[in-house]
């Protein structure tokens, strides 16, 4: 007799549930016209974390991807208008990336998808179970930081050396007061 393997099928509500959130975020940006994709929505979040624009290589290394991986992801996004490489100021060998308003209005409108996708998926839910759900998860990013001392997520600060003072991420503002 097989009895059920609970973490088996949390897991698998997990990625379920990660799916379906997914597919609503997808929805609500096919239908208001933002054409981009899951790598680049990772990107321009990215970028919203620096006080000023950041050097390709640190975008890399905060994504946790190769530097091609980088430059590809940029050339779609700044064919959009949606990102501009700028040389550095004060080094002409280097390139930073800045984003444009047309990114900034993709941002907000990938922050709406998102908050879409999660009123959706929470609508079932009371204030209790929602709260409670919080702390759940809460737990649980905590723990795979802690599991994984070189993970960054999208708050994390790059490493001190990342090459440009002004690179650090900080929550930033938009010039027109966007975040």
């Amino acid at each position: 007799m097989n009895t059920p393997d609970a973490d088996g099928i949390l897991a698998e509500q997990l990625l379920r549930l990660t799916r379906r959130v997914h597919r609503i975020q997808k929805r609500h940006m096919e239908a208001n016209g933002v054409g981009i994709t899951p790598a680049q929505s990772r990107l321009l979040r990215t970028l919203a974390l620096y006080a000023s624009p950041p050097r390709m290589a640190d975008i890399a290394e905060r994504l946790e991807v190769v530097p091609r991986a980088v430059t590809t992801l940029v050339d779609g996004l700044e064919a959009s208008g949606r990102v501009r490489r700028a040389p550095d100021p004060t080094n002409r060998r280097v390139i930073r990336i800045e984003m444009t308003d047309a990114g900034w209005r993709t941002l907000e409108e990938l922050r709406r998808a998102r908050r879409s996708a999660a009123d959706d998926i929470l609508a079932p839910l009371g204030p209790e179970q929602r709260e409670t759900l919080g702390g759940l998860l809460s737990t649980l990013v905590d723990g795979m930081d802690a599991s994984r001392p070189t993970a960054r997520d999208e708050y994390a600060r790059p490493p001190e050396d990342a090459g440009y003072p002004g690179s650090t991420p900080a929550p930033a503002e938009h010039p027109e007061g966007r975040a």
